[in-house]
């Protein structure tokens, strides 16, 4: 390599972005004012200077990788994909034989025979299938692009901003002059830094989804429905592991799970606007993601420039920080009462469910509970991608709430308020789930008598009662009688000249 850092940076990059991008970089960055000898300094630039022309090949590949996004999007989803199966096979991906297909299909097949004596919510359409580890990854990754892209460009768009903050700040450092060329050439480093933030999202992404893929047990995780087809899949060798490490049958694990995967996937397949309603409220919660460009700017300054993952750990590490906007605490208050719900329902119709058919199965759920409220492996995902954290209490109170108005009424009430979200529990009305069938019926009652109200308004009878109409009508039937209308002896009194 060359012994001019310039000329180092512009080859490195040049094998990554191409010629004339690599060219437009280094020209901004020689245009800015940058000492020579203060570029040389920094950290891996004297090992870039003198690595081999393998060593360069191979950190170059690795770097084309990185940054092997497109623009028209603001993840590398492809190093996402790529890396999460490479984490989920860690330890190995066994493969589904017939015989654990066989358990899986009659499970889910069961499960949904019990599930009719629970809710009013007919069987899902679709498959029921078993999956393995690289076949749940495969098949949900197309719904975690949509759960994180809205994140992702909320992220890559706070940082183009940042980056433009930073241009305007070396300006006033340096003078207009110093750095009139700089600016000129700030789309070439703006897009340098958007592929750098898609990149790194794209190694988080894997990372944490191929940790999920390695202990998530059907396609259906925190109340989400992780696939866009419609159908049921429980993963047979993670059930095996799970039971396992419970000491628990795993007959009993694979129907209880079953049970759970069967009653999420009635829920989304009957109630049409519940998918709709959960990524807008994702997509509401991901417009006040905002970056922490102060954090970002002190880990990337301790990382090793020429070290991908080194970068990745850096950017991921302080990058993204909700914000505590109105409208944004607004939106996450929308989500995780939805999710909530969602989990809550899910707990309860399955609890019912399996009651009478599996004797360890009330101790299955409070595991399940438990394991939500220390935070599971998708809860962890959800937290380190977008940010999300789940409230156990909110899911508790929500379970609570449906517990009450089936025994208090029915499960067709119950399920009822799925037609329509203006009709949903709210938040409030879940911290208060003992008065909440008393309320909505009272508002029910007066929503009742404001429409008769507004009938009566219209006929022209507003606040006439039963006696006034009666006084009423016989004042009419008088009046009818002094202007000689008909009396009640017809035309006429007797004995009266016509």
């Amino acid at each position: 390599m060359s012994e001019d850092p310039f000329e180092t940076l512009e080859e490195l990059l040049s094998a990554i972005l191409g010629p004339q991008t690599a060219r437009d970089a280094v020209a901004a960055l020689r245009s800015s004012g940058i000492d020579p000898e203060r570029l040389a300094s920094m950290g891996g630039m004297e090992e870039l200077a003198r690595m081999s022309p393998g060593q360069a090949m191979a950190m170059r590949a690795q770097l084309s990788q990185m940054f092997a996004a497109s623009s028209s999007e603001p993840v590398n989803w492809t190093m996402g994909r790529d890396l999460a199966l490479q984490r989920a096979r860690e330890g190995g991906d066994p493969t589904v034989t017939a015989a654990q297909a066989q358990a899986i299909r009659q499970a889910l097949t069961v499960a949904d025979l019990w599930l009719d004596t629970a809710t009013e919510f007919m069987p899902a359409p679709g498959g029921r299938e078993a999956w393995s580890r690289e076949a749940w990854l495969t098949r949900t990754m197309p719904v975690w692009k949509d759960v994180c892209a809205p994140v992702a460009q909320a992220a890559t768009r706070a940082l183009s901003e940042a980056l433009a903050h930073q241009m305007r700040g070396l300006g006033e450092a340096v003078g207009e002059e110093a750095v009139g060329e700089a600016s000129k050439q700030a789309g070439a480093l703006e897009a340098i830094m958007r592929t750098m933030a898609g990149a790194a999202f794209g190694m988080q992404l894997g990372h944490a989804i191929g940790r999920l893929a390695q202990e998530a047990v059907a396609s259906t995780e925190v109340g989400l429905p992780l696939t866009r087809e419609p159908g049921t899949a429980l993963l047979p060798a993670n059930i095996s592991a799970f039971a396992a490490e419970l000491e628990e049958d795993e007959e009993e694990v694979r129907m209880f799970f079953a049970v759970r995967e069967a009653a999420t996937a009635r829920l989304y397949a009957h109630v049409p606007w519940l998918r709709g309603q959960v990524m807008s409220a994702v997509e509401a919660y991901a417009r006040g993601i905002a970056i922490d460009t102060d954090a970002v700017e002190a880990a990337v300054a301790q990382a090793d420039p020429h070290d991908p993952e080194a970068i990745q750990a850096a950017l991921a590490g302080g990058m993204f920080s909700p914000q505590s906007s109105p409208e944004q605490l607004e939106a996450l208050g929308r989500l995780e009462t939805l999710l909530a719900l969602i989990e809550g329902w899910v707990q309860v119709v399955t609890e019912r469910a399996i009651a009478a058919h599996l004797p360890r199965g009330m101790a299955l759920a409070e595991m399940m509970r438990r394991r939500r409220a220390a935070g599971g492996p998708a809860e962890q995902v959800f937290a380190q991608l977008i940010g999300l954290e789940f409230r156990p209490r909110l899911a508790r109170e929500a379970a609570e709430l449906w517990r009450r108005i089936g025994a208090e009424s029915s499960d067709a009430e119950r399920d009822a308020f799925w037609q329509h979200p203006d009709v949903m529990p709210t938040a409030s009305e879940l911290a208060h789930p003992e008065d909440f069938l008393t309320m909505r019926r009272a508002d029910k009652d007066m929503d009742a008598e404001m429409d008769a109200d507004l009938a009566s308004l219209l006929d022209g009878t507003l606040g006439y009662t039963d006696a006034a109409r009666e006084a009423d009508r016989a004042d009419q039937g008088g009046r009818g009688e002094r202007d000689g209308g008909p009396g009640p002896d017809g035309p006429g009194a007797p004995g009266e000249e016509a």
